[in-house]
């Protein structure tokens, strides 16, 4: 079995340009003395052969095309059991590294890297580190500040607990096949945020629903959480969402929950679904 052949429904495309690839794992920062790395969606392997070169950390790898899992068996043998034949967002992080922290890297498909993002958020406490290839308008997305037509939900809630980093765009001709917009490569470094000073659970609603109505004013957009007209006379109440950074979002939550004790008891836990843009 000498080649994977990429698939459209899969988001595949792999990068065919070593030089890139080592620019990719060379990104890895081992914060915290990780010392596991989960490789997504490998396919013929550009970025794990350099991967398994570095006895810094034992590389496994989660691949849910089986031509690439076939593939992988017999060129990588170094993987030995270390190959998660599965989908990676319907995994538990914990149980597949029980105790460990770990760092995450892959050329993310695109149809896929926001969910992969918020089930990074949802094993924040594991995950210490990212480093992807994405779409280049997604990672510009993640690391925009305040201001910007393109910074929401996402940018909010990955802000909160990790350091990003953008670190450069790839070309469409380097892979196969070529996608049809440009690529970029982020890291994400977990930040000295373990937990926020507000109901975490209460904070991913108010973010959620405050981009929900962007162009609304916080005040019109925040309506569902019936805070009194006095609660909601402040100025920050005149802004719109993508106007708030981190520390003011947890100061909305911190006042939404003082009126509406007990607001997030009722929640679910963090939802993929509910939280997409």
């Amino acid at each position: 079995m000498n080649t994977v052949r990429p698939k459209k429904h899969l988001g595949q495309h792999f990068l065919a340009d070593p030089n890139i690839a080592r620019n990719i794992v060379g990104a890895l920062q081992l914060p915290d003395g990780v010392g596991q790395v989960l490789e997504i969606g490998p396919g013929m392997g550009v970025l794990t052969q350099y991967l398994l070169q570095n006895p810094a950390y034992q590389t496994s790898v989660v691949e849910i095309d089986t031509e690439s899992v076939a593939y992988l068996k017999v060129h990588y043998p170094a993987l030995e059991n270390r190959i998660y034949a599965t989908d990676f967002l319907r995994q538990d992080l914990s149980t597949m590294f029980p105790d460990q922290k770990l760092a995450i890297i892959g050329n993310f498909p695109y149809n896929i890297s926001s969910q992969i993002f918020f089930q990074v958020l949802a094993n924040r406490q594991q995950v210490r580190e990212v480093v992807g290839m994405i779409q280049k308008e997604v990672a510009q997305r993640l690391a925009e500040p305040p201001g910007s037509k393109t910074y929401g939900i996402l940018s909010v809630l990955l802000q909160a607990y990790y350091k990003i980093d953008y670190l450069f765009t790839v070309p469409p001709h380097v892979f196969v096949p070529p996608p049809k917009v440009e690529s970029a490569v982020v890291r994400l470094t977990r930040n000295e945020t373990e937990k926020l000073d507000c109901d975490e659970k209460l904070f991913f609603r108010v973010v959620k629903q405050a981009f929900q109505t962007r162009r609304k004013t916080l005040r019109n957009a925040l309506k569902p959480f019936g805070l009194p007209p006095e609660a909601t006379a402040d100025a920050i109440f005149e802004k719109r969402a993508e106007q708030l950074g981190v520390a003011e979002f947890v100061g909305l939550t911190q006042r939404i929950g003082q009126h509406n004790a007990g607001a997030s008891a009722a929640l679910p836990d963090l939802d993929l679904n509910d939280l997409a843009e």
